[in-house]
């Protein structure tokens, strides 16, 4: 087909400010770069989606690196020895982005799947950034979502060139060739060429005007849809590099001290014991605290441990988890800042036939990513270099520079794998990058690796906020559900960083609502607001933000409204989503696969749950079993998901199984808790428990198949399975469950 503007864009463009926040015009200029010199590279670069006209041979690059090569500031490089490198705009921490983004590259450029090499890109706003955001970051479920039709056009234009090379040096008519696996061919007179060897003169080729770029239609994807395996696959060999692998001449490694309290500052501190300690080279005071510098980890740790610290905690946060939920709760009493209101709900719950409150609690979670914080810095005349898991680097890099007192492109970073995230590497603070920008700088001209131990991760802070939620809803006659209302406390994750000007409106964090504000069920009065909380306590997002909580006291509570009326809950659940076919899909989907209705062993419960984030459909029914001991356990979870296009099934698998672990650790066992002096009471695995793989129930996943365009996974399968799981319980047990971790009475 021809391109043009599609249905996929205009449905990316629709997305609510909430899902997908746009920094700037998503109309860009098409700017394909391309050049000589050796002519052993094509570099393909559209940041843009569309173009909106084509500068053609004008904008072929006439610059070329030091090697001979492209800088890597494009997307496509094809050398003469037939490597096909994809620079990866956004970071792979286990969630399968490089394979994704290979994939639709590789699909329309026809390339052979062993020949590419997906390497992280440089931090550079211009040519990498996020197209629902505006600048470079890896967030949101968006990676796929934002790249589909960018990346798909990178590789239809390499290949058009490609095309037009090898009509050239055949001599025959591009419309005569072909292109599969990596091969170039003209059938008729048996010409063939791999793309190495028509790479040279390739990169001479004019580019194509927009609208003769040619994409596929679906039904000639040959990649797209099939489990291709991944191309981060030295994580299971240990070629791998992540931050703790970066060796290099003199490097120190670094550990700080930070404040016991959150809150607290520095007053004064004593090095003179810490220096005594063999191996320890450097003590240096930093904004966070006081930073420990040595030949190796243990030193540094050991170099900590014998320091003197003196802090100012008179701004410090000095009451425990429990004095901080009271006051929630007593907010939670008084009418907070509307987010939505429809009807008029208090006429309609004076008025109801039945009446039901209920009140829900959430403590802060821990991220607790396999890598904890890290990174590698180096400050010297030219600038800073920095070599993490990096997953924002536009704000990375102007924090940095910031605090640096230099240009933005005077800081290079080098993105390496992350051993997780979970949202903990996209700091809204910059916190650990900062606290390694810092540090070097103290010791210009040296590298240094900044390690958090696990107990520093931790106690560190940037939790998932604590949340307190109240609904009331009214069920008339007939058991219909005709009013509800909603109100949250929390913490804002957005106010005082660069996010609250688009992220704020109208003192609404939208964060902080979503999943509620916008529940799809249709009911005539309805009515969400907010109690916006500060405390000293830092906090960010975590995998799936506000979805993490609103999807719990949603779920369990239309649970709750459909028992009340003796209605089944799938039943009580469609009625209320004739608006929604997609939720009505996935639901009926996970219901025909779960055999929902069916009888269960002696002992056993079934619960479902259904919820969107990120633009994503996911329902889950999970079946529990109380066990001898009289705890429970969660025996199977069937999973439901609409992700529009699958562009890699089993990755989608993946990132629905891993999102279900993930939602099971605070379903089961996480918190984050603070003691009567305001001090975390959590330390490492052993105190802040999560999941372990003999915990693991029987996962099955079903995908909808979808023509829409692709949305995000990394974060949709963890909302609904806290719920899914509490509803079980009470069809076990007959509880209500209204409090995580989950705990049979």
């Amino acid at each position: 087909m021809m391109y043009t503007r599609s249905s996929f864009t205009a449905a990316t463009d629709n997305q609510t400010s909430q899902e997908s926040v746009t920094l700037s015009n998503r109309r860009d200029f098409l700017k394909l770069m391309t050049g000589v010199g050796t002519g052993l590279t094509i570099a393909v670069n559209i940041p843009p989606v569309l173009a909106q006209g084509s500068d053609s041979g004008r904008n072929r690059l006439e610059n070329t690196g030091k090697d001979g090569s492209f800088a890597p500031n494009a997307f496509i490089r094809i050398s003469s020895d037939d490597k096909v490198i994809l620079v990866m705009k956004h970071l792979e921490m286990g969630q399968g982005t490089f394979t994704g983004l290979s994939t639709l590259i590789a699909e329309e450029l026809d390339a052979d799947w062993n020949q590419i090499q997906p390497e992280g890109a440089p931090a550079d706003t211009a040519r990498y950034k996020n197209l629902h955001w505006g600048a470079q970051g890896t967030g949101g479920s968006s990676a796929i979502a934002n790249s589909f039709e960018q990346m798909r056009i990178a590789g239809a234009t390499a290949k058009t060139m490609l095309v037009a090379a090898a009509a050239i040096k055949w001599q025959v008519p591009a419309a005569e060739i072909s292109v599969k696996k990596g091969v170039v061919s003209h059938d008729q007179k048996g010409y063939s060429a791999r793309f190495g060897e028509l790479a040279e003169l390739a990169a001479q080729q004019p580019i194509p005007e927009t609208d003769s770029i040619q994409l596929k239609d679906p039904k000639d994807f040959v990649l797209i849809g099939r489990s291709l395996p991944r191309k981060d696959r030295g994580k299971t060999n240990g070629s791998a590099i992540y931050t703790q692998d970066v060796k290099m001449e003199g490097l120190l490694t670094t550990l700080v001290a930070h404040p016991p309290r959150f809150g607290g500052r520095l007053r004064s501190f004593d090095d003179s014991k810490a220096r005594t300690v063999k191996g320890v080279v450097n003590v240096v005071k930093i904004p966070s605290g006081v930073a420990v510098l040595a030949k190796d980890f243990w030193s540094a740790k050991q170099g900590r441990d014998l320091l003197v610290l003196d802090w100012d905690e008179s701004q410090a946060i000095k009451q425990d988890s429990k004095a901080l939920m009271d006051q929630f709760k007593r907010l939670a009493e008084e009418p907070g800042i509307s987010a939505r209101s429809d009807g008029d709900i208090n006429a309609s719950l004076a008025n109801a036939a039945t009446l039901i409150e209920a009140s829900y609690e959430f403590p802060y979670l821990a991220h607790s990513a396999m890598e904890p914080m890290n990174c590698v810095a180096r400050v010297n005349e030219q600038g800073c270099e920095i070599w993490n898991g990096e997953q924002v680097q536009s704000m990375d890099q102007g924090a940095v520079a910031n605090a640096l007192g230099i240009a933005p492109e005077q800081v290079k970073i080098n993105m390496l794998y992350a051993g997780g995230s979970f949202g903990r590497r996209a700091n809204p603070q910059s916190d650990y990058v900062l606290e390694a920008a810092y540090i070097a700088k103290a010791v210009t001209g040296t590298p240094i690796k900044l390690v958090w131990t696990r107990e520093d991760d931790t106690r560190g802070g940037y939790y998932r906020p604590m949340n307190f939620h109240k609904i009331r809803a009214g069920l008339d006659d007939s058991g219909n559900l005709i009013a509800w209302d909603q109100r949250i406390v929390g913490q804002s994750i957005a106010k005082g960083t660069a996010f609250e000007a688009f992220m704020v409106k109208d003192g609404v964090d939208a964060t902080s609502v979503e999943g509620a504000y916008n529940l799809p069920y249709q009911i005539p009065n309805f009515h969400v607001d907010l109690h916006t909380v500060d405390l000293q306590v830092p906090i960010q997002w975590w995998r799936s933000v506000g979805h993490s909580h609103t999807a719990f006291s949603t779920e369990v509570f239309i649970d709750r409204l459909a028992r009340a009326s003796a209605q089944d809950p799938v039943d009580f659940r469609l009625k209320l989503l004739k608006q929604h076919p997609r939720h009505r899909g996935v639901l009926e989907l996970v219901a025909k696969k779960a055999n929902w209705g069916t009888p269960l062993p002696k002992g056993w419960g079934r619960g479902v749950a259904v919820h969107k984030s990120f633009n994503t459909y996911v329902a889950q029914v999970a079946e529990v079993s109380l066990q001898a001991d009289g705890n429970f356990k969660v025996e199977r979870v069937v999973c439901a998901v609409d992700c529009g296009i699958a562009i890699n099934p089993d990755i989608i698998r993946a990132q629905m199984e891993g999102g279900i672990g993930f939602g099971l650790s605070p379903a089961l066992m996480s918190e984050i808790t603070l003691d009567e002096s305001g001090q975390v009471k959590q330390s490492n695995f052993h105190d802040y428990q999560v999941l372990r793989i003999t915990q693991m129930p029987e996962i099955e996943v079903h995908i909808v198949a979808s023509a829409e365009p692709p949305t995000g996974v990394g974060e949709p399968g963890t909302p609904p399975i806290a719920p899914a799981v509490a509803n079980a319980l009470t069809d076990l047990t007959g509880q209500h469950f209204n409090k995580l971790p989950l705990k049979l009475s």
